[in-house]
């Protein structure tokens, strides 16, 4: 008797685990966090997730293969992008740089290193990183929650002409983070739990944030000690320098509550392509991420630093795997070395 023989590439167990699977998840898993920037922010926070998505699907469709559009369309990476990106702007952000912003996201930070699986750096904070460079008095203007007229109509500044100088009028005012940094003004953890409070269209709500990064770790579609080494890092790193001088220096959990800590954390940090794939790895992928988010934050002339400290260690991920390589299997004397 013959038995046909295969060859292909490891590995050779499926997991059943497909890439619009774990996209699905991820989605679901951003949906509490979704909802509180829209009951705070209003229509504000509806047109910029709606444009973001809107112009990571359009780009991705544009930059794909004749005949590969529905194959990259359909496996949900790009959705999942759209969302990530909207969530790290201001709710009140021009929507055309939200359209540009995107196109730079999918385009340069994806499309440019080969698509998905390829590509090193975050494509949303790539996006964000770029408006940040190119708009920055924008992308400081931070929309306050709760306004009455939220769901009645879309602030100035979002239908702005390309390049024209947006009003700010009563929209905007200060994050926790700068409020603490600039004018030493606590802010309620209640506020930043339920999201009362200034900032980014999806990060604002720790509690939601906290609640489906958890269920991502539960359901083993993040590999938990990412999240948990940035955590435990930045709450650390706070908790010694609060003990140290607490009138100049915030506690721990206003310190993981507050800014963008949390959604890098559980769903920007996490991403499986621009994150190291060792265990040990990861433990120094997160331990890094935090330690740089508390320099920039402490001792840098910004009051946050999540965008920046997950974008670098993005770039030293492969060399984080290549500290801590194991050993192969059987052998002996000191770790093979690539």
């Amino acid at each position: 008797m013959t038995f046909p023989l295969t060859l292909a590439p490891s590995p050779h167990v499926a997991s059943g685990a497909a890439v619009n699977g774990i996209m699905v998840r991820v989605a679901l898993a951003l949906l509490p966090a979704v909802g509180v920037a829209l009951w705070q922010f209003g229509l504000a926070a509806l047109a910029t997730l709606a444009v973001a998505v809107a112009a990571c699907l359009a780009t991705e469709a544009a930059c794909a293969p004749t005949g590969q559009r529905l194959r990259r369309l359909g496996d949900g990476s790009v959705l999942v992008t759209g969302l990530l990106y909207g969530m790290v702007l201001p709710p009140a952000l021009p929507l055309w740089m939200t359209a540009l912003g995107a196109v730079f996201g999918v385009g340069v930070g994806k499309t440019l290193f080969g698509g998905l699986g390829a590509n090193p750096f975050n494509p949303a904070l790539v996006g964000r990183a770029f408006l940040q460079a190119a708009f920055p008095a924008a992308m400081t203007a931070w929309t306050l929650p709760g306004l009455a007229g939220r769901f009645a109509a879309l602030p100035e500044t979002q239908t702005v002409a390309p390049f024209a100088a947006p009003t700010l009028d009563g929209w905007t005012g200060a994050t926790p983070l700068a409020a603490w940094k600039f004018d030493g003004d606590p802010t309620a953890l209640a506020d930043l739990a339920l999201g009362t409070v200034a900032g980014s269209t999806g990060e604002t709500g720790a509690l939601a944030l906290l609640a489906g990064g958890l269920w991502l770790a539960v359901v083993r579609v993040i590999d938990w000690r990412i999240p948990v080494a940035i955590l435990a890092v930045t709450g650390g790193i706070a908790a010694i320098f609060h003990a140290l001088d607490p009138a100049r220096w915030p506690d721990a959990l206003f310190t993981i509550g507050s800014g963008g800590l949390l959604l890098g954390a559980w769903f920007m940090a996490t991403d499986p392509v621009a994150s190291p794939a060792t265990r040990g790895g990861r433990w120094l992928y997160g331990a890094l991420i935090g330690v740089l988010v508390m320099a920039i934050r402490f001792a840098g002339g910004l009051p946050e630093g999540v965008m920046y400290a997950i974008l670098f260690a993005n770039a030293v991920g492969p060399h984080l795997d290549r500290l801590v390589q194991p050993r192969p299997y059987g052998a002996v004397g000191a770790r093979s070395r690539p």
